[in-house]
């Protein structure tokens, strides 16, 4: 690989991003990380925080009135939303999701009409691709969407479905044309309002309990035929370009659980005393510190790095994508691991937030891909 791509720089916006974030995620958002965890509901008061800092969905373009902010500065503000509170983070992170296949493939006229709200707030999206039965293997999905004229008509069910019932608007894909498999597969932007739309029931998780997980349904769900993202049959293309400019914003979520459990880690091991002494003067604990912040940085730096591939269009990007997903999510559960074991008993228990973050961890290994399908990304994108 051409080693210019580990080329990137953070910028002193980059570090004052950092900073005002950092102080409100602490200020704001890590005293109610628990009780958001332990009542399993939307933080609709962090949503509105989120709105109001301007952070909701500071990817959205200058030209539709967003921020514009770069990828890296994006990774920033998930990073650190996660760092205090990993539901919390997800209302950034799956916003983009939600709406970067719209700026990747959306005609002018559908980013025109959507982009605006999103950058003001107004309206929020979710991403539907996956189905109980077609996860991995998307092109196997069973959703349709059949034109009748000036309009589509879907029919399916999607599953795991982040923001469900709380964004208005879903960013989905179904199959216009099934004897093609993934190349029959068109992407739409459907309204929650639409008729034949509806939620089911919440998921009971492991973790990242404030942010809502349902099935959606469609039933002879009429929508627009302007609502078309791209042309037919170029949904599985949205699909993976979309991952590829989300997948690591995965890896800063995992980074930033990883990095709160660190920081509560090397916090509680100075106070602890055992033998007469602090447990940090430990030499097998200062061994597991510093393996786990050895690797906290190094996946940060990999997401950055992806992160920059990702603003220049660079030819590695699947590749950086899917690594940097993969190595921080791999580093965010062993870390927060080693953290429940640095804590001993309180770890195991709800009165410290290193249980809660090992929970939380556990999911960025599974969801915008199993860390097993990345690696199989990883070696095609050597091997072609």
């Amino acid at each position: 690989m051409d080693p210019s791509y580990g080329l990137f720089a953070l910028t002193e916006e980059h570090q004052l991003l950092r900073k005002s974030v950092r102080e409100l995620a602490e200020d704001k958002i890590a005293p109610r990380a628990a009780a958001i965890d332990e009542a399993a509901e939307y933080p609709w008061d962090v949503h509105e925080l989120l709105k109001s800092a301007d952070l909701l969905a500071i990817h959205v373009p200058e030209q539709y009135g967003g921020a514009g902010a770069d990828r890296i500065a994006h990774s920033i503000v998930v990073e650190e939303i996660a760092r205090v509170c990993a539901s919390s983070s997800l209302i950034v992170a799956g916003n983009k999701l939600g709406t970067m296949g719209l700026i990747l493939s959306g005609s002018e006229e559908l980013k025109e009409r959507y982009l605006p709200q999103v950058a003001r707030g107004e309206i929020t999206f979710s991403y539907a691709l996956s189905e109980r039965e077609a996860g991995s293997d998307a092109g196997s999905m069973k959703t349709r969407a059949v034109r009748d004229g000036d309009s589509y008509i879907l029919n399916g069910t999607k599953c795991w479905i982040t923001g469900a019932g709380v964004n208005t608007h879903y960013t989905v894909m179904a199959s216009t044309d099934p004897t093609k498999g993934s190349k029959g597969i068109s992407a739409f932007v459907v309204h929650a309002d639409d008729p034949g739309f509806s939620v089911g029931t919440k998921e009971r998780k492991m973790g990242i309990k404030g942010s809502p997980t349902c099935e959606i349904y469609f039933e002879d769900c009429r929508i627009a035929a302007d609502r078309l993202i791209g042309d037919e049959g170029t949904g599985f293309l949205t699909v993976l370009r979309t991952l590829d400019h989300t997948r690591s914003m995965i890896g800063a979520q995992a980074v930033g659980i990883a990095q709160g459990a660190l920081d509560a880690a090397v916090a509680y091991v100075k106070e602890r005393k055992q033998f007469g002494k602090a447990i940090a003067d430990f030499q097998g604990v200062q061994f597991m510190l510093a393996d786990m912040a050895m690797k906290v940085e190094a996946a940060r730096q990999l997401v950055y790095v992806a992160n920059a591939s990702a603003e220049r269009g660079d030819a590695d990007l699947t590749f950086l994508s899917s690594a940097s997903k993969t190595f921080a999510s791999d580093t965010a559960m062993e870390v927060t691991t080693n953290a429940v074991q640095l804590f001993g008993g309180y770890g195991y228990t709800r009165d410290f937030p290193v249980e809660r973050m090992m929970r939380d961890a556990k999911i960025t290994q599974i969801y915008e891909g199993t860390n097993q399908i990345q690696r199989m990304v990883m070696a095609r994108q050597l091997l072609k």
